[in-house]
């Protein structure tokens, strides 16, 4: 009885602001009420596509997370179409956490492997449908090395093309596996993401966390290009502290400075459906131009996970909400 009545002040927490811009998406197939993380979007075939982490199912002695599958013709309307579970024996104990880009017909997926600590790394997949995926077989495709800033751990990938290459991000955990930073690696143009054509660019975090809120990470980074610019949206805090969202820019896509000491995208206030957290962001830019910030958020303290997005307009080249 205490579960039932719990799901139903979550929903209707949500419908209290479901009158505004914004889109709750819930998927209840794993766990029996919402539980979805890490969203990206991609436009592909005419369609928006969704990707997402997903938990074990409930009570079950597997204990791998895997991807979810979306599709919309709106982004506020969601239907899953499918799942990425674990196929290849390095995905044995989960994959989560996907980043997404299109390149001509195919869209290309960079995801984590999961639950191996020091050992979790990027992987790569493609598919010519958004839903079936054929493995790199180079997987895992990047892992950093480094003296004292990074224990070798990579997850949260996020690829962009920028001046003539493509970049990697990546957060990782220091050597005492308690601090969450960035990092980033290179490849060129013609890459076809195997492992070989990363370059790892810089030998310590090209974006640590040190202002009060980001607590003792940084992580779920996110980019767009605009005039020549990237600009990163980025997760503060771990889970639940609460975290919330960030936002730095860069013109050569190393070297990073925060536009404010503030959150951009603050967690909501006690009541609203994102009270424990606003946190792993996904920016996104429709067909008409138009900007969104997808974001996973909850008021559970991480019982259960709703995925939204809210709009982003730009002033004098900066975003404000």
């Amino acid at each position: 009885m205490s579960r039932i009545i719990f799901i139903v002040l979550l929903l209707c927490s949500v419908s209290a602001y479901a009158k505004d811009d914004f889109m709750y998406y819930r998927d209840t197939d794993r766990m029996g009420y919402p539980f979805a993380k890490d969203p990206v979007v991609v436009r592909f075939h005419g369609k928006y596509l969704m990707y997402y982490s997903v938990p074990p199912y409930r009570n079950s002695k597997d204990r791998a997370w895997n991807i979810g599958i979306a599709e919309s013709k709106d982004l506020t309307n969601w239907e899953k179409i499918g799942e990425l579970t674990p196929e290849a024996s390095y995905e044995k104990k989960g994959l989560c956490a996907p980043g997404a880009i299109v390149r001509k017909d195919t869209i290309h997926l960079f995801y984590q492997i999961y639950g191996n600590r020091i050992h979790d790394a990027i992987c790569h997949a493609y598919s010519t449908d958004g839903v079936h995926f054929t493995r790199n077989t180079t997987n895992p495709i990047f892992n950093p090395k480094g003296e004292g800033w990074t224990c070798g751990r990579a997850i949260d990938a996020e690829v962009c093309e920028y001046k003539g290459k493509y970049f990697l991000y990546f957060a990782t955990r220091d050597k005492d596996y308690k601090i969450q930073q960035l990092g980033v690696a290179t490849a060129p143009l013609n890459t076809d993401f195997s492992r070989d054509t990363w370059t790892q660019a810089t030998d310590s975090s090209i974006l640590y966390p040190k202002l009060p809120w980001e607590g003792r990470c940084i992580e779920g980074e996110t980019i767009i290009q605009r005039h020549g610019k990237l600009y990163m949206f980025y997760a503060g805090a771990y889970n639940n502290y609460p975290q919330q969202i960030g936002v730095a820019e860069s013109t050569d896509g190393i070297t990073w400075k925060r536009l404010s000491e503030k959150p951009f995208l603050t967690n909501g206030k006690p009541g609203y459906w994102n009270a424990s957290e606003s946190g792993h962001p996904c920016i996104f830019k429709d067909k008409r131009g138009r900007t969104y910030l997808f974001y996973q958020g909850n008021n559970t303290n991480g019982k259960t996970w709703i995925l939204s997005k809210i709009r982003v307009r730009w002033e004098k080249g900066k975003p404000v909400l």
